[in-house]
């Protein structure tokens, strides 16, 4: 799966997986109170509840780093052997009585040299935060500001560039302030943070205990162990959560200087107001810029935000108050070099790896964007780093393959990303001759690079390489693999965020996914996310609820829609022989069929086949597969007729 195709597909699976374990209308109801205004003072009870904590593991355990270790040296492979029940009982005992195991340090390289610190909590604390995340989600949603868009549910870069490009270039916004918080993740203010979660209306203290334990967990370095007075660790689950919570206070104060500025006598005109009694914010505007306020609006992602002016002297007098703002509010340092005005006029502004501004065009000004400097040589080292291990791999075809596949993920990744530029062709263009020069000096002797599209190509995502990739000019294979060309790119304006999307309301997921849970499978697949009658692995458990959604809840022999009391899921290859409760080990089957594969009575076996309708030819060649794999013979039909006589 590609990189940005995974991570939109992990997206909308979380949704479902609080479908398949009940937890979507707690998750509905906390948001809908959360807009009222309601205070919540019992959230440990949910974050305790056993479908949570099962939504928690099924959310986690497909995660890129669910295989890091914490300082336990445990992952989740660790944790697959254990029962719903053992996992779940363990998980309760860590909240009731938390306390959190030292977090991990480990550094990651960043594109300018430096090292990234990150903290990586041991499995069953990422579980924990990961419990309290999937109740606090929803109550922090309903009351965070609209244009931030980091670490939050169907949001994307592309939703915060695109608002960019629409300020600057729709509305007129040609001077962007940024400014730069020193080392914000590290920094924040433990005492304030709180106060802040208090204010949402999260006032369980319990819970906010548990989180102060959390914030405060000893970090482990080589160094030895310190404990932390101030910042939330970078990996950490709940991390992004909370640094959003102390930046938009930051948000909802910008808002207060224009857009939420409240204005005398407004609402007593039918003019200011929708077709559906909603508040018309063109209408609004028209009647604040009637007053002297300055207009400004705040696009945020993550710490990295910027305050969109109409005038220099209003930028001017924004940035003074903004670094102001936050070192007397927030208690965060701003850096003097890094913060400054851009005019969009005459310089570009960066943003999210991309560079924009505004030039002339028929009497308007017209974005133009690029990718940064600093992208495009990232880019270029790790695609010829990529191209170093496809080379290096040439000698075992199936190490190579993997190779070739994992460069053009990072090809496609990039193309998809950095599509929101404007000029992408042009910058993609600017890689193409280092990458190619690379590539015919490491890959053509010995791994026959060649232009010829060759009579047998791989299956699967090599062949869906080809046909996304064929009408390039550019287009290599390598021992008849596909290779992606990197400067065939075409733009793709991003869109701004619709207001509709909200995974926390029916009409919501409507828009993320348009086709939910089929009637006919639904109940089954909710009654066998709170099935607790069965005493396998958690491992077993999770796997069993995702085939059973792959094959849409039928039988993989008979074809019949499966009732809950008829599923059975049977391992293809048996423990005996070394089968595992991975995935691709299990198969969702009738009960009965499930009968016919380890039975040798004549008469109940030709009893099963009738009432299992499976004597039809296709189906009867896979039950006799499945039948040899657990040490039985395959039936046959004609003998079977004999015996019976």
């Amino acid at each position: 799966m590609l990189t940005m195709q995974r991570k939109n597909l992990l997206k909308k699976s979380s949704i479902r997986n609080a479908e398949y374990y009940n937890m979507i209308h707690v998750q509905d109801r906390l948001y809908a109170e959360s807009v009222k205004g309601n205070v919540f003072t019992d959230l440990i009870s949910i974050i305790y509840s056993d479908a949570n904590i099962k939504m928690a593991y099924r959310n986690l355990k497909n995660n890129d780093g669910s295989n890091t270790p914490g300082v336990d040296g445990l992952t989740f492979e660790n944790l697959n052997d254990l029962s719903e029940e053992r996992l779940i009982t363990k998980v309760q005992g860590k909240i009731l009585n938390y306390q959190p195991k030292a977090v991990r340090r480990v550094y990651i390289k960043k594109p300018n040299g430096k090292m990234r610190p990150l903290g990586i909590p041991t499995v069953i604390d990422r579980i924990v935060q990961q419990s309290i995340l999937q109740v606090l989600e929803p109550i922090c949603e309903a009351r965070f500001y609209d244009k931030s868009y980091g670490f939050r549910p169907n949001r994307s870069t592309k939703n915060a560039v695109a608002r960019c490009y629409k300020y600057a270039q729709k509305d007129g916004f040609h001077y962007v302030v940024d400014v730069d918080i020193k080392g914000f993740f590290d920094n924040v203010n433990h005492a304030k943070l709180l106060k802040q979660i208090w204010t949402l209306g999260i006032q369980d203290k319990n819970l906010l205990s548990l989180i102060r334990k959390m914030l405060r967990a000893p970090i482990e370095d080589k160094g030895g162990r310190s404990v932390p007075d101030k910042g939330t660790p970078q990996g950490g689950v709940l991390s992004p959560l909370l640094a959003n919570i102390v930046l938009n206070e930051l948000d909802w104060w910008i808002a207060s200087q224009w857009e939420e500025m409240p204005v005398h006598n407004i609402l007593r005109s039918d003019s200011y107001l929708n077709t559906n009694g909603t508040l018309n914010k063109g209408n609004l505007y028209k009647r604040l810029r009637q007053t002297k306020l300055k207009e400004c609006h705040i696009v945020r992602y993550a710490d990295d935000f910027k305050v969109f002016c109409k005038t220099y002297g209003d930028a001017v007098r924004l940035k003074y108050a903004v670094e102001k703002w936050l070192m007397n509010r927030l208690k965060l340092e701003t850096s003097k070099e890094k913060s400054k005005i851009t005019n969009l006029e005459t310089g570009y502004s960066e943003f999210l790896g991309i560079k924009f501004k505004l030039y002339r065009k028929g009497g308007k000004w017209v974005i133009k964007s690029h990718m940064t400097e600093k992208s495009i040589e990232n880019q270029k080292r790790k695609l010829k780093r990529a191209i170093s291990e496809a080379c290096r791999s040439h000698s075992l075809e199936i190490s190579q393959h993997n190779a070739i596949i994992t460069y053009n993920q990072m090809v496609v990744g990039m193309h998809e990303y950095y599509n929101m530029a404007t000029m992408i062709c042009a910058d993609v263009h600017k890689l193409f001759p280092s990458i190619d020069i690379t590539m015919k000096t490491r890959l053509n002797d010995r791994q026959s690079l060649t232009k010829e599209v060759p009579d047998k190509r791989k299956g699967g995502m090599d062949e869906y390489f080809y046909q996304k990739y064929q009408k390039s000019k550019q287009l290599r294979f390598v021992n008849g693999m596909v290779v992606v060309p990197v400067a065939y790119c075409k733009t793709c304006n991003p869109m701004c965020h619709s207001p509709t999307v909200n995974r926390y309301t029916p009409e919501g997921r409507e828009e993320i996914h348009k086709m939910l849970l089929k009637d006919a499978y639904a109940e089954v697949l909710l009654q066998l996310g709170r099935d607790s009658s069965i005493t396998e692995s958690i491992e077993f458990c999770d796997n069993r609820l995702a085939r059973f959604v792959a094959v849409k809840g039928k039988c993989e022999i008979s074809k019949q829609q499966l009732r809950f009391d008829d599923v059975a899921c049977h391992r293809f290859i048996p423990k005996e022989q070394g089968g595992t409760d991975e995935y691709k080990n299990l198969r969702i089957i009738h009960k009965e069929v499930e009968q016919l594969i380890f039975e040798t009575d004549v008469n109940t076996i030709q009893m099963l086949l009738e009432s299992t309708k499976c004597k039809e030819s296709a189906k009867l060649t896979k039950l006799n597969k499945w039948r040899i794999n657990v040490g039985r013979e395959p039936i046959n039909l004609i003998t079977l007729k004999q015996s019976l006589k």
